[in-house]
């Protein structure tokens, strides 16, 4: 294996299709700022046949149902263009891939890539990550995958990040025996954040990182961000966490 982000009904209006996933722009760097926790930017409402709308799931997320089998699941959050999905779904077809996207312009434009190529063990759900692994019954996940996530470089708005002692807890509610946790960034003090915190879960044991290969072309990356770090020559950090078994008492 290779080595190896939420939408909120309410009233949304149309707004400029800034491009806020992007660090160096300034006017999505501003919407993002004045977001509340649990809100998202609010673009013109535009769907998707491959999306998978939260107001639809219910209480309970339903894989099989969602995906038509019984295929095991992967879990991307924070999907972005979906460059990672597409390469994954198309090397592992016999595994199901469902990406979380907190912004809905990109996650349509990966939705759209998805389609084009013809895979039909993608969805995507532009909505709350946090929110969306609370539905997710227990042991229903093979695999989750959280790469470059925002960082949220001010430290008032460090409360934003995702990867929080909450978000831990609930993978390793979700995640199968022995499955995977896969993160990576390439920001080192949010690397260490990930570390020290992970320290705090004993159900989870650290693994070897796979080694990263040389792309044989453009979209031979991990994600678009990995491309653009790695042609940068920017470090990446990268870490891999083993589910362990539950013990007779399911802990």
């Amino acid at each position: 294996m290779r080595p190896f982000g939420f939408f909120s009904l309410g009233t949304v209006k149309p707004q400029n299709m800034i491009d806020s996933d992007d660090p160096e722009n300034a006017d999505a760097t501003e919407a993002i700022d004045n977001l509340e926790p649990g809100q998202t930017i609010g673009y013109q409402r535009k769907t998707h046949t491959l999306f998978i709308e939260p107001e639809t799931i219910g209480k309970t997320v339903d894989f099989k149902t969602t995906f038509g089998n019984d295929q095991p699941v992967e879990l991307e959050v924070g999907s972005g263009k979906a460059l990672f999905l597409r390469n994954a779904a198309k090397e592992r077809p016999n595994h199901n891939f469902y990406g979380i996207e907190i912004v809905r312009k990109y996650a349509f434009h990966g939705a759209d890539r998805v389609k084009n190529l013809g895979l039909t063990n993608v969805k995507i759900m532009p909505g709350d990550a946090l929110g969306f692994l609370k539905k997710v019954p227990d042991r229903n996940i093979v695999t989750v995958h959280l790469y470059y996530p925002d960082p949220w470089w001010k430290r008032k708005h460090h409360k934003r990040r995702v990867f929080t002692t909450e978000f831990v807890r609930d993978v390793q509610r979700v995640l199968v025996d022995l499955g995977q946790f896969l993160i990576v960034t390439d920001v080192a003090d949010y690397f260490e954040h990930v570390q020290l915190l992970m320290t705090e879960f004993p159900e989870f044991e650290r693994q070897p990182v796979p080694e990263s290969h040389e792309p044989v072309h453009d979209l031979d990356y991990l994600t678009n961000f990995e491309r653009k770090f790695r042609q940068e020559g920017r470090p990446i950090y990268r870490v891999a966490y083993l589910r362990k078994a539950r013990l007779e008492n399911g802990l």
